[in-house]
């Protein structure tokens, strides 16, 4: 398994969200999550200026194998999207947590980040996971 960055705070459908300040949060999934999926091939990526809701899909990931929601962790606007991923979908397999972010958001409810799983309590669902 993968170094879980610090920084970061996790939805249990593995997606992960990094506070970038001024209220913006950088959206992604998680290293485990892409490892379950395999390879990828494609991203649908979300529109900016879309709105999106905490739990709801805000954007499609598919592999090889399945394809996968990625819900979003909090509700606001999507104001950027990592672009490179329609042409290189397999960022994310290569570096989940940098490189292979998905979508940029202004958030709308900041008391929503405390609903969020810190990265030992998702490290702790992992391995309840693999038991």
């Amino acid at each position: 398994m993968s170094e879980i960055p610090g920084d970061l705070k996790f939805l249990k459908s593995h997606e992960w969200a990094r506070v970038e300040g001024s209220g913006r949060v950088t959206v992604g999934i998680s290293d485990h999550a892409q490892g379950l999926l395999g390879d990828l091939v494609y991203v649908e990526l979300p529109n900016v200026g879309d709105r999106v809701e905490a739990g709801n899909a805000a954007a499609v990931v598919e592999s090889v194998k399945a394809a996968s929601d990625v819900y979003s962790p909090l509700t606001g606007t999507v104001v950027e999207v990592n672009s490179d991923l329609a042409d290189k979908p397999e960022t994310i397999n290569e570096d989940a947590y940098g490189e292979g972010w998905i979508y940029v958001m202004e958030i709308e409810e900041p008391d929503q980040l405390n609903d969020l799983l810190a990265p030992d309590d998702y490290a702790e669902l992992l391995e309840e996971d693999d038991n």
